[in-house]
């Protein structure tokens, strides 16, 4: 029985989407006041009072912000607490705006 290895394509596709740097992006929405999305930035992320409030104006005022950097695996994570929290989270690849 012999094993198949993977087309050069395949692998190159496969780096692609595990590469990174990824991103957490929290968007703005028509429910949450801004005192709370200030305070879930604080209480999971662990953000000063000031960071925490830049963060949740970029939201209000662009639309998104983006909270976090790093591994895939960790961003989703982040991206479902931002969920259980009820704010709308989405996960990307860096490198946008």
């Amino acid at each position: 029985m012999s094993t198949a290895l993977p087309e050069l394509d395949e692998l190159t596709d496969l780096a692609s989407r595990t590469s990174g740097p990824w991103q957490t992006v929290v968007w703005n929405d028509p429910v949450n006041l801004m005192s709370y999305v200030v305070r879930v930035f604080r209480e999971y992320f662990g953000y000063s009072e000031e960071r925490a409030t830049q963060l949740m104006l970029q939201v209000h005022h662009d639309g998104h912000a983006v909270v976090a950097e790093g591994a895939r695996e960790q961003m989703e994570m982040h991206a479902q607490a931002m969920h259980d929290y009820g704010l709308w989270a989405t996960v990307r690849e860096g490198g946008r705006s």
